[in-house]
């Protein structure tokens, strides 16, 4: 188990060399004609996503690009709930997709599992990674973000431009973080990783058990939900923060959700 964790956290950090920011970078904005779509049955979907970063690097002024392979062309979570066999996300060549788009790098976040149920989501021009169609879903400000560091220090919150909407039923069982300001955060997205450090069904007997991390005032519990749980932020700018081992929450509350669970 801890060799694992030590190969996956390795794992990321390599992904994160492949961005060798110099020079500047236009990409193609595949999300000029984006339509929106709703997709259900989500929750423990497997997916990853590829994040293409443009801009200039000399000033900061960077951005991303996100496919995720949830929405590829002919995945039916009724057949499988895995978009992103182990297989395909070990194979995917990073370089190669900086080469292709000219981008001042790439990399993957995940493999995940969805925690949500539903997602409507604006869906723009496929792309081939690697031998799969995946369209663009959203862009990402990353101006004056460190990369090389981005989504890898725990509990460090960070803001995107969010156009879609997505939801947690009620019944579902959500995974919650109060911080010490008095704000909860819910799981959208558990961590698997290339190297996965336990299944979902093991970390989900006893959740709280695994941190270690968290600061001080801070507390980890679950919930199964009394009524349904939607996350659309009002500025469309939503707020999000990773844990120890790279799972992604979501802030709720006034201008985030309909309701603080």
């Amino acid at each position: 188990m801890k060799i694992k964790f030590i190969k996956s956290i390795l794992g990321g950090l390599l992904l994160a060399a492949t961005l060798a920011f110099t020079g500047c970078a236009s990409l193609p904005n595949d999300g000029a004609n984006a339509k929106s779509k709703r997709f259900d049955n989500l929750n423990q979907v497997r997916y990853l996503e590829v994040f293409v970063v443009g801009g200039d690097a000399i000033t900061g002024n960077l951005y991303g690009r996100c496919y995720n392979t949830t929405f590829t062309p002919g995945f039916d979570v009724a057949i499988s709930k895995d978009s992103a066999p182990q297989a395909y996300a070990e194979g995917i060549n990073l370089e190669a997709i900086k080469k292709q788009f000219g981008a001042l790098g790439a990399t993957l976040n995940g493999p995940k599992q969805w925690m949500l149920d539903w997602v409507e989501i604006p869906l723009g021009t496929e792309r081939d990674f690697s031998g799969k169609l995946i369209p663009w879903c959203a862009d990402l400000n990353l101006k004056g973000v460190n990369l090389k560091l981005w989504g890898k220090v725990p509990y460090e919150t960070m803001t995107i431009a969010r156009k879609s909407a997505f939801g947690y039923n009620k019944g579902t069982e959500v995974f919650l973080i109060d911080d010490a300001e008095g704000n909860t955060w819910v799981m959208k997205g558990f961590q698997l990783g290339l190297e996965p450090r336990w299944t979902f069904a093991e970390f989900s007997k006893d959740p709280a058990s695994f941190y270690k991390q968290l600061p001080p005032g801070w507390k980890y519990r679950t919930k199964v939900l009394d009524q349904d749980l939607i996350m659309i932020p009002q500025s469309g700018i939503a707020t999000i923060m990773p844990d120890e081992f790279f799972n992604v929450y979501d802030k709720t509350g006034p201008r985030y959700s309909n309701y603080k669970p």
